[in-house]
């Protein structure tokens, strides 16, 4: 055993503060391989969702609480959840009393978390993520670290414009980053919210090579549900988190709610990794670059999909009906028996049924394109290599 009462190999520590992302025990790089068919241009999530509390604001949230006088005072602070759920564990590590103010839309199950911490927990009318300074959740914060009655009985971390937010990223995420891609990085992908991951993160990789791109990600709406996430396009510069550096900016992507939530569930059902909307629209922006993109891009993936399933049951409620489709491979025929077979699957086939029938040979594709074209029956073709044929429909 270390003496400093952990060691990162065999996975035994003394304070559960130590599982926090570092140099030696950084989160993982996993590349996503289905979704990307450009290999010109991989893309590699960075999974922070590998921190003891779930999330990116483990990081930021331990810098952040290391750096205040706490001196018997209550912690408070504003948040969309996440970060308020890394101090509330960290707090109750330390015996330190925790009151987490939230926008009343956040998902449920944050709330819930910051209660089974034993967290006080004040709702307000306010955005996913907290706009104003003085109104909703940083507004009651606010009043309560300056307020003469309370000011002593409470310190706020601050995350919008604490220095040692960046500071974490700048230190950990981007070193982590550089050393995982053995300095190949050439893109970076996240989202504006607190503007700490982004600018500490990117400040850090523009150091060690100046031509490497930093992508941000904002909503295309200000109204959204992206929790976390903060539209900056058009927004007052007195809203803007005093921490962004948006000299270390290259460029600004904006993604709605649907392709953020279906990228988010796409990475699931394709990769086998659940991740939160908010890196759904990450993702989403980082797979348009790779359409035609070269260089190899890290996507930062700031949580999992486990605290939003109340969101993401209300955009799979809408999703259509899944139509099983049955698969017939008849390459090894040739016309017209393959004729005759696909009559065989088409005459067996229930109405409102789907079936995909793989050809092997171009006469065969044509011979039973007639066939369903005289039965009424639309298809789609697509050309699976050079002498074999993919062709669906629905009788």
């Amino acid at each position: 055993m270390e003496n400093n009462g952990f060691n990162h190999n065999l996975k035994v520590y003394s304070d559960i503060t130590q599982l926090i992302a570092s140099l030696e025990n950084p989160t993982p790089l996993v590349r996503v391989n289905r979704l990307n068919s450009n290999k010109d241009f991989p893309l590699y999530l960075k999974l922070e969702r590998y921190n003891p509390f779930g999330s990116v604001k483990d990081r930021i949230a331990l810098e952040m609480l290391r750096g205040l006088e706490l001196k018997g005072r209550t912690i408070v602070e504003p948040s969309s959840g996440n970060t308020g759920i890394a101090i509330a564990s960290i707090a109750n590590a330390w015996g330190v009393p925790v009151e987490i103010a939230v926008p009343e839309r956040i998902p449920e199950e944050k709330k819930v978390m910051l209660r089974l911490l034993g967290a006080t927990v004040t709702e307000a009318d306010d955005a996913l993520c907290p706009l104003f300074p003085t109104e909703g959740a940083r507004g009651l914060v606010n009043a309560l670290v300056k307020s003469p009655a309370t000011k002593d009985k409470y310190v706020s971390p601050n995350q919008y414009e604490n220095e040692l937010n960046l500071q974490a990223h700048y230190r950990g995420t981007g070193p982590e980053i550089w050393r995982q891609t053995e300095g190949k990085v050439t893109h970076f992908f996240a989202g504006f919210g607190t503007c700490g991951t982004i600018t500490g993160v990117g400040r850090y990789l523009k150091e060690q090579n100046p031509s490497i791109k930093i992508i941000g990600v904002e909503p295309s709406s200000a109204d959204h549900r992206l929790p976390g996430l903060k539209r900056i396009t058009g927004l007052a510069e007195e809203y803007i988190p005093k921490i962004l550096d948006r000299s270390v900016i290259d460029e600004t992507v904006a993604v709605d709610d649907d392709d953020a939530y279906r990228a988010a569930i796409g990475i699931a059902r394709k990769e086998g990794i659940p991740v939160g909307p908010t890196t759904g629209a990450i993702l989403a922006a980082a797979l348009k670059h790779a359409r035609t993109g070269k260089g190899l891009a890290v996507v930062i993936s700031p949580d999992d999909a486990f605290k939003y399933t109340s969101f993401y049951q209300q955009f799979l409620e809408k999703e259509p009906e899944v139509v099983s489709v049955e698969e017939y491979d008849l390459c090894g025929y040739i016309c017209p028996i393959s004729k005759v077979k696909a009559i065989e699957v088409i005459e067996n086939m229930g109405e409102r049924k789907s079936a995909r029938l793989l050809l092997g040979d171009i006469n065969s594709l044509k011979n039973v394109a007639q066939e369903l074209k005289a039965r009424g029956i639309k298809a789609t073709f697509e050309q699976a290599e050079d002498s074999k044929f993919v062709m669906t429909f629905t009788k």
